[in-house]
């Protein structure tokens, strides 16, 4: 039992050296890239977590992010899945969660949620409708999605990285498209959601996301308006 418990804290001795080291070689090589839209979105996920305070919460799309630690922080119990198999082609390792490998739009989830959390994320999954489905079905009665995504009221892009306005030119091996009210219809048409609120914001000049001149901070507008991301709160009924 004592060589046990030796060798487990030396592996863990080990394991906590190279993380802070890790750590540290971030800290001191980062640089300024600019703002970007995870402060709008979380702002607006939080927001809506402080009115509804629910027990269990699904984050669809995690990534490496640390959103599910933070969330689990406030006291959520929360579960984070991640298409990892298809969508990470190097793999992926989330260093702040636990993830479960599972794609969204053919899930293998059995359990249900009183909140889902999709953020900046549908936008990559080819059979959106399908994945919209899946969380509607993955929530409890009354439950909530919570979904941002690139977004232009009157007309959907299938990809906007191909646009020849968009100012990101890198061969990505994923879509990233815009969607529009029509899909937001289809949404509504295939799972009988209720939206709640929707918020438009603008981050760049032209139509698109990532098209035109990039503002010097991001603006809420209404949809009448220019705007390249929406943010949104959907109901299940009960």
């Amino acid at each position: 039992m004592n060589i046990t418990r030796t060798i487990k804290s030396l592996i863990n001795s080990a394991g906590l050296i190279y993380a802070k080291k890790i750590c540290a070689r971030e800290y001191n090589s980062q640089t300024y890239m600019g703002f970007n839209e995870r402060a709008i979105e979380f702002s607006f996920l939080f927001t809506q977590l402080t009115k509804l305070w629910p027990k269990t919460i699904l984050d669809v799309g995690t990534g490496m992010t640390a959103l599910p630690h933070m969330m689990r922080n406030c006291g959520f119990h929360v579960t984070a899945i991640d298409n990892i198999k298809d969508y990470w082609t190097n793999g992926m390792v989330n260093r702040h969660y636990h993830i479960i490998d599972d794609d969204i739009s053919n899930t293998k989830l059995t359990d249900t949620y009183d909140v889902i959390t999709c953020i900046s994320v549908l936008e990559h999954i080819n059979d959106h409708r399908a994945a919209m489905m899946s969380m509607y079905r993955l929530l409890n009665p009354g439950g909530h999605l919570i979904l941002t995504c690139p977004y232009t009221e009157t007309e959907y892009v299938n990809n906007v990285y191909t646009l020849p306005e968009s100012s990101v030119h890198e061969d990505f091996p994923f879509i990233t498209q815009s969607f529009s009210r029509n899909e937001v219809d289809n949404w509504l048409i295939d799972s009988p959601f209720n939206l709640i609120e929707q918020e438009y914001w603008q981050f760049f000049e032209g139509n698109y996301w990532t098209c035109g001149e990039k503002l010097s901070a991001p603006n809420q507008v209404k949809k009448e308006n220019t705007h390249q991301l929406s943010c949104m709160l959907f109901a299940k009924n009960q």
